[in-house]
């Protein structure tokens, strides 16, 4: 069952297997915090899990290894992971996809207790064209196995049917009794009554009581967010109760962000289907397709924005973005491209190190370390280091074929340099001539193939 892990990259399209570590063979000699354990996102914030709410119990369950008897509770899940990279070389890919992990790790334990590793999970090598003392296998197990497919499935299943059971007896509930957070009306039975009152007088609308799960703790989340003097939508903090309202009000901020991923597990269409976001499920439409052709004619594409490899820069135009960082910065990806030659999965590589590197306050040229982005992008600037790359072996590496932001823009603007090689390679100054065929005849008698047939003929 192991196989190489396969990325790919098409023009317009990012099609990656996503990993939840980005490895590197240097990195054990490291501080362990610099270990990523998710993918990052623009802009940089932690990879919250869905289904997972504030008053859990299940965050003090004990998760074990599965391959030896470290265990954690699972609030430290984080803590687990790392060892599984750092002792055992085993990731885990899409881990905040998994619904139970516990569940979860307790199967693969058994499973891998039975059958070696290598039957379950893809083998990556790191550090492929060096010295084979520092080479490393590491291990990836993902959804493309059939069996971690169907597990993670199940999980979901299971995890969904309690769910529709907790919103059926919130539902259901008639002993609710909560006080208004923008007034000092009481309500008492069930959870439908507040929040009808919430948006008929308040205008604080967060959808139908029915789409809700996790009610009071969901609204302990507002209430104490309102309690730190926090706008519920731009999350913005002022000096007192006053000025909080009056900004709400004239601003029309009486509605909580939907882009806030920490409001996920409040609504039930989160739980529907495995790797899927509200907005996805949303979006899908479930009418049956018609046989006809569809007309594409004013159909557009929906903008993606590239950031810039230093700074927070973004851009629709990948043309914009090079030539921000080049007149900002004084980078050109475009000469480090011909310099160096560098094919399509190079740049690929290339980019994902940079990016790595500045994450962890490091200089790509040198490796010296910094307390903080602007402190290494200044160092990076002032000592000239920007267009300063290290060996190509340090950056040349499978690892940096996984993304280091997973919403990354600046990967799909990659030209290929191999179906430009005709064009740009050493060749691209030899004239072509065309053979000419007006006389065949000729052609055939002086033909090297029919010296080569004659002389077999006379050999036999």
């Amino acid at each position: 069952m192991a196989a190489c892990v396969e990325k790919k990259i098409n023009s317009g399209t990012c099609h990656y297997l996503w990993i939840t570590q980005i490895i590197n063979p240097y990195d054990s000699i490291r501080d362990e915090q610099e270990w990523i354990l998710e993918p990052l996102c623009f802009p940089e914030q932690p990879a919250t899990d869905i289904g997972t709410n504030s008053s859990s119990h299940h965050d003090m369950e004990v998760v074990t290894c599965v391959l030896c008897s470290h265990s954690a509770p699972l609030s430290e899940k984080d803590r687990l992971l790392k060892h599984l990279v750092l002792v055992h070389k085993l990731v885990i890919a899409d881990v905040k996809l998994i619904a139970d992990f516990p569940k979860y790790m307790e199967y693969w334990k058994n499973r891998i207790s039975e059958q070696p590793i290598t039957d379950f999970c893809s083998v990556i090598k790191t550090n492929s064209q060096g010295p084979v003392e520092k080479q490393e296998h590491y291990f990836l197990l993902c959804d493309v196995l059939p069996e971690d497919r169907v597990l993670r499935e199940h999980l979901q299943q299971k995890r969904l049917e309690e769910i529709l059971e907790q919103q059926q007896r919130e539902r259901d509930d008639d002993s609710f009794q909560r006080i208004c957070m923008f007034c000092n009306d009481e309500f008492n039975g069930n959870r439908s009554s507040l929040l009808n009152h919430m948006a008929r007088e308040h205008s604080f609308n967060v959808g139908l009581p029915d789409n809700i799960v996790y009610c009071v703790e969901f609204l302990d989340h507002l209430q104490s967010k309102l309690d730190n003097l926090q706008c519920l939508y731009c999350e913005k903090t002022f000096r007192d109760k006053t000025t909080l309202k009056d900004h709400m009000r004239k601003k029309q901020h009486r509605r909580i962000n939907g882009n806030n991923s920490e409001y996920d597990c409040f609504y039930i269409i989160n739980y529907l289907e495995l790797g899927k976001t509200w907005e996805e499920v949303q979006s899908e439409d479930d009418r049956e397709m018609e046989d006809e052709d569809d007309d594409w004619s004013d159909w557009q594409a929906h903008p993606v924005c590239a950031v810039c490899l230093f700074c927070e820069q973004q851009s629709e135009s990948m043309e914009k973005i090079y030539t921000h960082m080049e007149e900002t910065h004084g980078f050109d990806l475009h000469k480090l491209k011909t310099e160096l030659n560098l094919r399509f999965y190079q740049q690929v590589k290339l980019v994902n190190y940079i990016r790595r590197e500045i994450h962890q306050c490091r200089c790509y040229g040198c490796q010296e370390k910094f307390g903080s982005k602007p402190e290494v992008i200044r160092h990076v600037m002032e000592a000239g280091h920007v267009m300063q790359l290290p060996e190509t072996s340090t950056w040349d590496q499978p690892q940096y074929y996984f993304p280091t932001y997973e919403n990354d823009a600046l990967l799909c603007a990659l030209s290929d340099s191999d179906s430009e090689s005709e064009h740009t390679g050493p060749w691209r100054d030899v004239p072509v001539i065309a053979e000419d065929i007006s006389n065949l005849k000729v052609l055939k008698q002086t033909s090297v193939l029919s010296h080569l047939l004659k002389n077999t003929d006379s050999s036999s």
